[in-house]
């Protein structure tokens, strides 16, 4: 019974991590009620930059990578439709600084204004998800196994307790994942697993525990959830 409980209370201690390290990134990049940066905020801007860009700044439009209201065609670029406006806002000021680098994100999150980033995550936060699809029959199993209940012989915690039995997620603290797309999924938890992703320790402790096969089959399961 004692070495059924240690993997127990430490993916209970990993959890207990995750919810006060991202509820102190929430608190640090969400405005607060009343102020003007909250009183600002224009979803219907952030519609039109997003579908259009603004070619004066040299700002492409989203929609180019991300697709229709956010429900991204291209496997290797996220779905955002639907997705958290706070978590949305936190990756776009995570890109303008070494927290999380990539290329051309890095790059347009530095074209955006604080308002814009505000705006365009509002935006997308209301706009309808369209469902995804698992493809690995083979695996679908496994990637349910570790999302329901994670990997107790490695520590690692069930992907539902912070994302949701449904990867809903939890608005402010943790990202949808239900529909998204598996290569991108499976692309995170590597950058998480090689440092190569820096804002999030939990998920970087979490992937870091995970074989290549695991984090496939997990996030072949997501992509199927509804």
């Amino acid at each position: 019974m004692k070495r059924a409980f240690v993997p127990l209370l430490n993916s209970l201690l990993i959890t207990a991590f995750a919810l006060t390290s991202s509820i102190g990134h929430a608190q640090d990049q969400a405005p607060a009620a009343g102020s003007s940066t909250a009183a600002k905020i224009d979803p219907a801007k952030g519609g039109t930059l997003y579908a259009e860009g603004d070619a004066a700044r040299g700002l492409p439009a989203c929609v180019s990578c991300h697709g229709a209201n956010g429900n991204s065609t291209i496997a290797v670029n996220p779905r955002l439709a639907a997705q958290s406006q706070s978590y949305l806002y936190k990756q776009l000021v995570n890109f303008t600084t070494d927290a999380r680098q990539q290329p051309v994100m890095s790059l347009y999150a530095k074209m955006l204004t604080d308002a814009d980033k505000h705006n365009v995550a509002a935006w997308l936060s209301t706009q309808t998800a369209k469902p995804g699809a698992a493809k690995n029959r083979a695996s679908l199993e496994l990637g349910k196994k570790i999302y329901r209940g994670g990997i107790a012989e490695k520590n690692v915690p069930a992907c539902a307790s912070c994302h949701g039995a449904t990867g809903g997620g939890i608005p402010a603290l943790y990202p949808r994942l239900a529909g998204q797309h598996q290569d991108y999924t499976v692309a995170q938890l590597g950058l998480f697993k090689g440092h190569g992703r820096k804002n999030s320790p939990e998920m970087a402790t979490i992937a870091a525990r995970m074989s290549d096969d695991e984090m496939k089959a997990v996030a072949d399961y997501v992509a199927g959830l509804k």
